[in-house]
């Protein structure tokens, strides 16, 4: 949360708490839950515990869709004859 609060961003626009109706039990009765927006994963995925499958497997997703992003920015920063070259070049592999 301290991250988000330095980055400038709200936590509660990031984290919004929300609340689950339990049915069960004696009466129905309202649990306090959370909904985590994209960046909010981002956070709690990048300093969590490597050793936990579910954070490897977030560090992954995260590490790839970032050398993607990358790659896009570099074709995009190229001129139309560079594109075209790069295009060529994957359709002949």
């Amino acid at each position: 949360m301290i991250a988000c609060e330095n980055a400038g961003h709200s936590i509660l626009d990031q984290i919004p708490e929300v609340g689950n109706l339990v049915v069960g039990g004696v009466a129905p009765r309202e649990k306090v839950d959370y909904e985590l927006s994209r960046y909010a994963c981002y956070l709690i995925v990048q300093n969590g515990d490597p050793r936990k499958e579910v954070i490897a497997l977030g560090q992954t997703y995260f590490a790839i869709q970032t050398y993607r992003q990358e790659l896009a920015d570099h074709f995009n920063q190229l001129d139309e004859d560079r594109r075209r070259l790069v295009v060529c070049g994957d359709i002949k592999q």
